[in-house]
């Protein structure tokens, strides 16, 4: 018989979404059952975290996002300032104060299906917002426990794909163990988790993180949190590393736009360090939201 899975989500979609130009009721939206997004996975997304009704860390979201683009050959569907806009009216039209905005494009739909790319198609965009607890999240309190899986992911996990029929058996392999995240494996190293990168604290509190590469998405939220650590005098070492070196760290973190910094206790049964957040990951989440407070501060009065 599985474990129960203790840990539950909360996010609910939020009743106003985007789709292709027009504000729709999440309950009447639609897309054409020919979108290369449905039919061949042929699209990115992007996940930007609000929090006091301000976005966090957009433009490094949206510099993302144009790279995948540009490694798919696939065209921005809007401007710059356009997509923001649709961003904050979702966040405002919606009374989002904490949770997070998705975005999608695809290259869009053509009369048939076909594997070559369809000249002239125009790209599809699609956004909704949900909101959900990140900052009072208690389960940064208690820490998450992970399990590990193999990863067979392909290989341009640094493209943002819609492509994500690993990651979710992964996950769910993670969640009928009892955990709430998966880590996954290959070649005798910790890729990254299901939706999330992932790091470790040495017993000389030196942060270990695996180099970016085409192996693993550029995540945005760690790059915040190597940046805050590197501000705050914590050493940094990038490098690849085994399941067995996670699971005897004095504390393992994993970092992500929905769980942003959030403390590890327990990989495969077995327990991290003291079996509770330690000290570096709960300054790290610390300083992730001073952060992302002092964003909100600022746009919110370039915005008012």
């Amino acid at each position: 018989m599985s474990a129960e899975p203790k840990y539950k989500t909360a996010f609910a979609c939020a009743p106003l979404v985007y789709v292709n130009g027009d504000y729709v009721a999440a309950q009447d939206a639609k897309i054409s059952i020919f979108d290369r997004g449905f039919l061949f996975a042929d699209g990115v997304y992007e996940v930007t975290a609000v929090i006091s009704g301000q976005l966090i860390d957009y433009a490094p979201h949206i510099e993302r996002l144009k790279r995948s683009l540009r490694e798919l050959g696939m065209d921005m569907p809007c401007s710059d300032d356009e997509l923001e806009k649709i961003h904050r009216s979702l966040i405002e039209k919606n009374g989002i104060d904490e949770g997070l905005v998705y975005l999608q494009v695809t290259r869009g739909s053509e009369n048939g299906r076909n594997f070559p790319f369809p000249a002239g198609a125009k790209p599809s965009l699609v956004l909704f917002a949900q909101s959900t607890e990140l900052s009072e999240d208690p389960k940064a309190e208690t820490g998450v426990a992970l399990a590990s899986v193999p990863d067979i992911r392909w290989e341009r996990r640094d493209i943002k794909s819609v492509a994500l029929l690993a990651q979710v058996l992964a996950k769910q392999e993670a969640k009928s163990r009892g955990a709430f995240e998966a880590v996954m494996t290959q070649d005798g190293y910790v890729t990254e988790g299901g939706s999330s990168s992932l790091g470790f604290v040495k017993a000389d509190g030196t942060i270990v993180l695996r180099p970016f590469s085409n192996a693993i998405l550029p995540s945005i939220t760690r790059q915040a949190v190597t940046k805050l650590a590197d501000q705050t005098g914590v050493a940094i070492e990038e490098r690849l590393f085994t399941l067995d070196e996670l699971m005897g760290a004095s504390e393992v973190f994993m970092a992500s736009a929905t769980a942003l910094v959030m403390p590890v206790v327990k990989i495969d049964d077995q327990r991290i360090g003291g079996g509770q957040p330690g000290p570096v990951v709960r300054k790290l989440r610390a300083l992730y939201f001073e952060m992302a407070d002092q964003q909100a501060r600022e746009q919110s009065d370039a915005w008012s």
